[in-house]
């Protein structure tokens, strides 16, 4: 939960471009929503006093919700996060026990053996400032494209969330979030909006909505939506998981480790008898905590979570390999068969380079097992890793802020995250040119592809897990509309496109999708058309809160074509989607709306 603002924070808001809604006007919300360079950022430590001036709340007993107050709560540190709990060290050293771990993971055949540091771990010390140097990849954004040269949009989903609660960890802590860190297709995917459950025998629906746009007047925006099947807890396949877990001594930090040890305690609890998990860990060198378990083992499984301590350097591609080989060992093409990985993403020691890691992450997805990468932390947050790791390891990215976001990718939505029911999926934008002069996708910079790369069944493109949504907005700039996006260079050499007698029809664009089924190696097509009349009554809710989230993305990153886009508007188009507000969601990213206005202070982005 946001903290409160003072109560001299206040906003008079205006709309002009867009009706005030009614719920009437939305769906009901009682439906049931399914769930570049690399950039190293300095700032100021937050003045709200760190993690460990925080007082640890009462940990709630495996599997129970955590009650809302203690929504931002952190466990308690660890045993050896002072120096009175400082464990004693083992009588062997250090590197006979890396030694000995090196050998045991080398082996055909998995063995259980205890975790032990090789090296001493950073004590933490209450009241000092964590220094950041988180990693990001900065993308440039997309610009507008005129129709008559470019006409076809083709991209890759993307079902990541990291973005927003890595966000909204740096709104709380006091400070606006870096720029490279403000993903807006992963802030519109974290939300949930009530699309359709898909009807026709494919694994996800297709909903598209076209209005006026809220901060460019003449323009439109166009929502289009992708429903994943929501799939029950009892018709889900058997999991065969492995749980890579980082002990490094950067992951010693109370929204760390402990942070991750908790969540999976909620996570276990709800496996089945069927399911089997495994826990690998990796600092210096790596090793087996758990050998694959049956879920119904519960007492064991939580014995080995308990077990986990902070110690060493990260070696982060041997941990890697290693949860593979144990996925592998057990592989069953009729179950999940995933690795997890729960990391800062600190890996400093082997192979730790961008692209050394994505080509050892790109040699396993051929294996057919999927990956989930969980992201822990701040100081060291090598987000630009993680993202890459997940974007090419057929799997999805999250950061886990707080004990409430752990329970929502573990437990709430633990389906979408560990049942894929579509993979490779891409979408291809055709625009109507007598109907749209020019256009931009707003986000998924980092996941757009080429023209041929749609067809292309060789080119890895996103997952969609089972009740997940994704979401896409693009900015239209219609057929007559005096804008210079839509103006265009006169050729020598050339004139444009013939029109086909197509273009005639009263439609905006057709959409197109690629996808193939979690086991299969070919592709499906599938085709819509996007009508060009606009939506004739009020926007509904979820339009007026995506585009809100993404006004709120364009003043965050200073966009270039942001024009009246601001935390002022965002905040006025978010409030008019309350009404179908689902867990609180909408009106806790209304109040970080609020404090990052506050942040910004007068001179910036209101």
């Amino acid at each position: 939960m946001s903290k409160k603002l003072p109560h001299r924070f206040s906003v008079s808001f205006t709309l002009g471009l867009l009706a005030a809604t009614s719920c009437a006007n939305s769906p009901s919300s009682k439906q049931t929503p399914a769930h570049s360079a690399a950039v190293e950022v300095q700032s100021s430590p937050s003045p709200g006093g760190p993690v460990s001036d925080v007082a640890a709340p009462p940990e709630p007993a495996a599997g129970e919700p955590v009650p809302m107050d203690q929504e931002r709560a952190l466990v308690a540190p660890s045993p050896i996060a002072g120096p009175k709990g400082v464990r004693a060290p083992r009588s062997v050293t250090a590197k006979a026990a890396r030694q000995k771990l090196a050998a045991r993971a080398s082996r055909a055949e998995p063995t259980h053996i205890a975790a032990a540091p090789s090296a001493p771990s950073p004590l933490v010390v209450p009241g000092a400032p964590i220094p950041n140097h988180d990693r990001y990849d900065y993308q440039s954004e997309s610009t507008f494209l005129s129709v008559a040269d470019q006409p076809l949009s083709t991209f890759s989903i993307d079902v990541d969330t990291a973005s927003y609660s890595n966000l909204r960890r740096f709104l709380n802590d006091g400070q606006l979030p870096a720029p490279g860190a403000v993903r807006i297709e992963e802030m519109l995917n974290y939300f949930a909006y009530h699309y359709p459950q898909p009807h026709d025998g494919r694994p996800f629906s297709v909903h598209t909505e076209l209005s006026r746009c809220p901060w460019a007047g003449g323009h439109q925006l166009l929502r289009i939506g992708l429903q994943g099947r929501t799939i029950s807890e009892s018709d889900r396949p058997p999991a065969n998981l492995a749980f890579l877990v980082d002990v490094s001594g950067s992951m010693n930090q109370p929204d760390k480790l402990p942070l991750l040890k908790r969540g999976l305690r909620m996570m276990t609890h709800r496996l089945r008898d069927e399911d089997r998990v495994a826990i690998v860990v990796y600092a210096g060198s790596s090793g087996v905590v758990l050998p694959p378990t049956s879920g119904k083992l519960q007492t064991k499984i939580a014995s080995a979570i308990e077990s986990l301590t902070p110690g060493g350097s990260t070696n982060g591609a041997s941990g890697i390999d290693l949860a593979y080989r144990l996925v592998q060992s057990h592989f069953d093409a009729h179950a999940i068969n995933r690795v997890i990985l729960a990391t800062d993403g600190d890996f400093n020691v082997g192979p730790s380079s961008d692209a050394a890691l994505v080509r050892l992450i790109e040699r396993r997805r051929e294996s057919g097992i999927f990956l989930t990468v969980l992201g822990f932390g701040r100081g060291n947050l090598n987000d630009s890793m993680m993202e890459k790791l997940a974007d090419h390891g057929n799997g999805s990215y999250a950061y886990l802020d707080s004990a409430s976001e752990a329970k929502k990718v573990l437990v709430e939505q633990m389906g979408g995250t560990l049942l894929t029911v579509a993979k490779d999926v891409k979408l291809q934008v055709e625009m109507n040119p007598r109907a749209v002069a020019a256009y931009r996708l707003i986000g998924y910079e980092n996941r757009a592809l080429g023209t041929r790369d749609f067809a292309d069944d060789r080119k890895d493109a996103g997952e969609l897990g089972a009740g997940q949504s994704v979401t896409a907005l693009y900015e239209i700039v219609p057929v007559g509309a005096n804008d210079s996006a839509a103006s265009n260079v006169p050729l020598k050499y050339q004139t444009p496109g013939k029109i086909t007698a197509a273009a005639g029809l009263a439609e905006l664009a057709t959409i197109r999708l690629r996808y193939k089924l979690p086991s299969a190696p070919n592709s499906q097509l599938f085709e819509r058309a996007v009508p060009a009349s606009l939506r004739p009554d009020t926007p509904s809710a979820d339009q007026f809160t995506a585009a809100g989230i993404a006004s709120f993305g364009m003043a965050l990153r200073g966009s270039p074509d942001r024009q009246a886009a601001s935390y002022a508007l965002a905040a006025n188009l978010v409030r008019q989607g309350l009404c179908s507000d689902v867990g609180g969601r909408r009106a806790e990213l209304l109040a970080l709306i609020g404090r990052a206005r506050q942040l910004a202070g007068p001179k910036l982005i209101q």
